[in-house]
């Protein structure tokens, strides 16, 4: 079982509805990608894989957010985000476990300076590649 936020609670306290709005979903997508062709394009080495990691949770986060609107709902937190996913996709919890480690990996980055092991990004990255492509397949129109 995943240890997500209960989704409860996200609607409760950060999930609203709101219009699908087909153009604002795909900007989203447009700088996922812009975003995501960085992420590809940075040489990987210690000093840059915290960052391309980063890069790859940004992307996989905004493919999210664009999910959520595409289904008519708006989330103020990361995590419900990721419920949302799991919810909505349980026989991908492999994914959703890989989302969960990213995003608590970014916010150890993020808040404590606490580096980003190389280990994770090389044992990762194709699964990162395939869960991009999973969430733009679930956000197509």
């Amino acid at each position: 079982m995943i240890d997500t936020m209960n989704w409860r609670e996200c609607e409760e306290k950060f999930i609203r509805k709101v219009s699908v709005d087909e153009e604002r979903i795909k900007a989203i997508i447009n700088k996922a990608d812009k975003r995501l062709k960085r992420a590809r394009n940075t040489k990987i080495n210690e000093d840059t894989v915290d960052l391309v990691v980063e890069d790859y949770y940004e992307v996989i986060k905004e493919l999210l957010v664009a999910y959520l609107l595409k289904n008519g709902l708006r989330s103020k937190n990361h995590q419900c985000l990721i419920s949302y996913f799991y919810k909505e996709n349980p026989n991908y919890e492999k994914e959703t476990l890989l989302i969960s480690q990213m995003s608590f990996f970014r916010n150890r980055l993020d808040y404590y300076g606490e580096d980003i092991p190389m280990e994770f990004y090389q044992q990762n990255k194709d699964e990162f590649e395939k869960i991009i492509k999973l969430l733009k397949k679930l956000t197509e129109f």
